[in-house]
């Protein structure tokens, strides 16, 4: 046996489900089955319960098992008793802590016996009506149950791992990766654990997989319908790409893990291991000798459902990156995070803080007289003009001063003035007119020594590297 084969069977061993961890899933499922008819029953409201997703389709991490129960209703129930499905699920889930999650729809996140189970409302469609992006849900499971071979299971099982290790695994907006439908799909058609990410080790610019031929006209380039680097056609929906939801960043970090993992095979691509944050002294010592400024929005956290925050905070990010590029400050780095309770905080490492107050504004050359006569009638009598308009390099300049200099200033004055005028979303708007704090540097120092899980990814991404990046 390779070197990755004796890896593959190790990784192999812990993550397939035993006996007793499938009676366990199957009993927890039975009795939540159970439980939400009753419920429903007792509301006088028709539904089809049933189990989907990788338990369903046997693709499931035997030490991270998700429960998906989808609650099938039908087309003619009103928009009022739909909203009143979590209400009830609640009930049939009364003793355990719930979380309310977003997709297309609302859905209910609970936990039992330690394992996570969606609880999903959707409508009795026929393949091609739907009525709502959870309504395929149920055709993905008769499909892959149709075509995917037992023997390739763990294939699926393997595949998720190492995506779960690398942290591209899971199409929700806060990962905006790769679902578990992509991946058994992707094992459908390349067959082996080994064979996908040897394929992905090789990317350039596009994959597109197409199962069911719905497009083996060439004269069709997919590439100009869906505008996405991985196209794969959903088999029981030919106007919808599975891959849409992977971002450009979790791509490109499975190309370069995938490389890094065929050059030197390692179990610790499945299971990372733990990062130790950083002491406080290390901390101060790192963000004094790196030379950089690095700006910390500070938040208290938003009462929303968690897929409608993060998809708020990702604009919000690129809103701000945007604000600051605008103001001419240069950003090395830009990242959110949250612990979804208590705390946001927005991490962005800038070359500096403070630049100087005046900049060069160059103008057109003057071959181009009628442009030249609009810069100059824009910027002779201009208060902000400290230097000129003069000739240099044949064209018009001016040495102006800034309205902003310092990032922390320009932060606070866009922000509390309502920031929703620079694009900012409504939920973080309000949020940043009533607490927000900018801190800089080592005046981060008390809520890093106050929260563990914010140490830990403000050492993760003071230190950049990943951890299956090896030298």
């Amino acid at each position: 046996m390779t070197k990755i084969d004796n890896i593959l069977t190790q990784v192999g061993n812990n993550i397939i489900p035993t006996y007793s961890d499938r009676r366990k899933i199957t009993r927890i499922t039975q009795d939540l089955i159970k439980k939400l008819s009753f419920e429903f029953k007792k509301s006088n409201i028709i539904a089809n319960i049933t189990v989907e997703g990788s338990v369903a389709k046997d693709t499931w991490l035997r030490e991270d098992p998700d429960i998906d129960i989808f609650v099938h209703l039908p087309l003619s129930l009103s928009k009022e008793d739909f909203k009143n499905i979590l209400k009830i699920a609640k009930k049939a889930t009364k003793n355990s802590k719930h979380i309310e999650r977003y997709a297309d729809h609302p859905y209910l996140e609970t936990f039992i016996d330690d394992i996570r189970v969606n609880i999903v409302p959707c409508y009795i469609v026929k393949k091609g009506n739907w009525k709502s992006a959870t309504d395929r849900t149920a055709f993905h499971t008769k499909y892959i149950n149709k075509h995917l071979k037992p023997e390739l299971k763990n294939e699926v099982r393997l595949l998720k791992k190492f995506f779960k290790g690398i942290n591209v695994y899971g199409a929700e907006i806060k990962t905006s990766g790769f679902s578990g439908y992509l991946c058994e799909l992707l094992i459908l058609k390349y067959k082996s654990f080994i064979k996908t990410i040897k394929i992905f080790s090789k990317f350039k610019t596009t994959i597109i997989i197409d199962q069911n031929k719905y497009y083996s006209d060439k004269k069709i380039d997919l590439a100009k319908i869906f505008f996405d680097p991985i196209i794969v056609i959903d088999p029981i929906d030919k106007n919808r790409n599975v891959a849409s939801a992977v971002k450009s960043k979790k791509l490109y970090t499975l190309i370069g893990a995938a490389r890094a993992f065929l050059l030197k095979p390692s179990v610790k691509f499945f299971s990372p291991p733990n990062i130790d944050s950083f002491t406080t002294q290390h901390l101060k010592e790192n963000l004094e000798n790196r030379g950089s400024s690095v700006l910390f929005i500070i938040l208290d956290n938003i009462n929303s459902v968690p897929d409608v925050l993060w998809g708020q905070l990702y604009k919000t990010q690129k809103t701000l990156g945007k604000l600051l590029k605008h103001n001419d400050f240069k950003i090395l780095r830009n990242e959110v995070w949250t612990d979804e309770r208590t705390l946001i905080i927005f991490v962005i490492e800038l070359e500096k803080v403070e630049i100087p107050n005046i900049k060069c504004h160059i103008g057109p050359p003057l071959r181009f007289e009628k442009q030249c006569d609009i810069f100059l009638s824009k910027h002779m009598e201009n208060p902000s003009v400290i230097s000129g308009p003069y000739i240099q390099n044949k064209r018009w300049i001016i040495l102006s001063s800034r309205t902003f200099f310092n990032a922390k200033d320009l932060l606070e004055e866009k922000l509390t003035n309502y920031g929703q005028n620079i694009g900012i979303p409504k939920l973080i708007s309000k949020a940043f007119q009533q607490n927000m704090r900018i801190l800089i540097n080592d005046e981060i120092m008390e809520i890093y020594k106050q929260n563990s899980e914010f140490a830990v990814f403000l050492s993760s991404f003071l230190i950049g590297k990943p951890f299956w990046l090896e030298s």
